[in-house]
Order: C-alpha cells, then structure tokens, then sequence
C-alpha cells in the first residue's frame, strides 16, 4: 500500500448509492462501468475475451451483471483499458459492496428461514460439496435457468416476487468470485443433462456456463469442481435427495449436512450422522466420471441442445 503524505490526501472513491442499499445493484453497475471503458475504446467482447482467456458469452454476462465476476478479472479487464486510479477505486467499491455478507438479509420476505440459515452458512465455509439429482444446485444456476425454477415454484406470486428471489439466487454466486471463496465439489446426476429445463436454449446456456466452470477449476482459475454422475455408475449408490455437506475452518461452526426438501430443509449436526452422509457422498464421488470425462458429458448436452435451439 503506498503511503500518501497528509497534506496530499488521495481522492475519495466514488460513493455508489444503491436504491434501499440493494447490493443485487453491484454486478450491474461494475458491469455497465467495464463496458462503457470497453466501448470508448472501441473494443469487441470478442478482442477483449482473451484478456481473462474467457468467451465472448461470460464477458458478456459479466457486462450484463448477470454473473458475479471474479476481482482478478475485473481488475485485469480495467488495467486492460488504461483506467486511472480514481476508476480502479470505483470498481473496488462496487466489489466491496457485492461481497458484503449481510447482503442476503434484504430478502428477508421472499427467504424461507431454512434457506437464510444455509445462505449465511456458505458464505463462511471453507468447502462445499454438494450432489444433486434432479437440477443445477443453486450456486450454479444461470438467470434464465433460476427464473424458471422460481416460476414454476411460485406460480401465483407477483413478477416483483419473483425477481426478488431471483435477485437472492444470482447474488449467492458472488461467492464463487470472492477472495477467500471456498472449494465447491458438484456432483451431478446424469438426468440433470438431459431434463430440458425451461427449452433448449435456457438449457444450452446453463450447460455452457457450467462447462465454463469446470474448464477454469481445470486451469486453476475457480474453485468449483464440476462431476457428472452417469446413470450406469452411479445407479448403486446416488441417494434418493440432494445433500450439501459444508465444512469451516477453525473458529467456525461445527461442519454440518443440508439436505432440502420440498418447503423445509433437515440440518444434521450430530457427528456420527454426518459421517454417514459424508460416506455418502465419498461413495458418490467415488462413482462419478472423471474431469475430463464429465467435460465430455457437458459437451455432448450443449451440442444437443444447440441443435435443438436451432443453431448452425
């Protein structure tokens, strides 16, 4: 940190006021303020891609502020366009305000308290592994993928409902992207592939995302280890219910096991119960393809419904 001398105070970053301190806000912001110092230089997303050897698709999320970015992308794109101090302290502040645990507490009123509990849990966990049968786990969810579910969840709730719980899901991805976020290890059942959630194009877009994902944890660029469990493998040991198993360093809660059901959600803490469901899990891992072969897997999902969407 470089020292500045008092009488030559640095300049203040940019204050951003967010409607009712809506930090759902950030992403778009920091997104708008990237694309604006991508446009006046004249860029293309395609141009500007390799600068976090990402596709033009993922900067063009991140532009739409449609998926938390990571602060080492954010902070190479603005090195990227020339910008000055006084911009870099700006885009700090919105990543500030974007990683601030109490975010979650604004949903108050569209958040089942068995959710608000797992929420805050994540966000100060070391790991997270987690196996699901029949959609994408919440932190993996694209948009368009999360809105349907939403709907289909609360099919008499009002649209600003629904976005506000759409809101709460899009922003507990932010903790992929922070500093300390924590290793996730995602096992997903085979059927999640090939159950068309919201079509063909909603569906190419989640997998494409995920596929992104797993391409950056095999980089070292993320900590989100995505497995496909397939169907023959892991006919013999895959439970019957999703089970998220969290653990924390020291100083934290005891490590525990999440697993949702329809309107509640069971909390096991006992230790000779969370080693069951851990054995669970190590058995599941155990039966599921291997990096390469679940990028395959994903491969084959998106390439189906690109042609099913109509593309090419």
């Amino acid at each position: 940190m470089s020292a500045v001398r008092k009488h030559q105070e640095a300049p203040a970053a940019t204050v951003h006021t967010l409607p009712g301190s809506k930090r759902e806000a950030a992403p778009r912001l920091l997104g708008e303020e990237l694309r604006q110092m991508r446009l006046e230089r004249r860029l293309t997303l395609k141009e500007v891609a390799p600068v976090i050897r990402a596709s033009v698709s993922k900067i063009s999320r991140l532009e739409r502020g449609e998926s938390p970015p990571r602060e080492r992308d954010v902070k190479d794109l603005a090195r990227h366009y020339g910008a000055e101090a006084e911009k870099m302290r700006e885009l700090d502040s919105l990543l500030r305000l974007m990683h601030d645990g109490a975010w979650w507490q604004q949903y108050a009123d569209v958040t089942p308290s068995f959710l608000k509990r797992l929420i805050g849990l994540e966000g100060t966990a070391q790991k997270i592994f987690t196996y699901e049968n029949h959609i994408v786990p919440g932190l993996l969810q694209t948009p368009e993928y999360a809105r349907v579910l939403v709907e289909a969840a609360m099919p008499s709730a009002k649209p600003e409902v629904v976005n506000r719980r759409l809101d709460l899901k899009m922003g507990r991805k932010a903790l992929l992207h922070h500093e300390h976020r924590p290793q996730v290890i995602a096992l997903l059942d085979e059927g999640i592939l090939l159950r068309p959630v919201g079509g063909p194009s909603v569906m190419w877009e989640q997998l494409t995302y995920l596929r992104e994902l797993a391409a950056e944890y095999q980089r070292g660029e993320q900590n989100v280890n995505i497995r496909i469990v397939e169907f023959a493998r892991g006919a013999s040991v895959s439970p019957p219910t999703p089970i998220t198993h969290l653990l924390f360093g020291d100083g934290g809660p005891a490590e525990l096991v999440y697993i949702e059901q329809v309107d509640s959600a069971n909390y096991v803490t006992k230790p000779s119960e969370v080693e069951r469901y851990r054995h669970v899990l190590l058995e599941v891992s155990n039966a599921a393809a291997t990096r390469r072969e679940s990028l395959e897997l994903l491969d084959k999902a998106i390439e189906r419904y690109r042609v099913q969407k109509g593309d090419g």
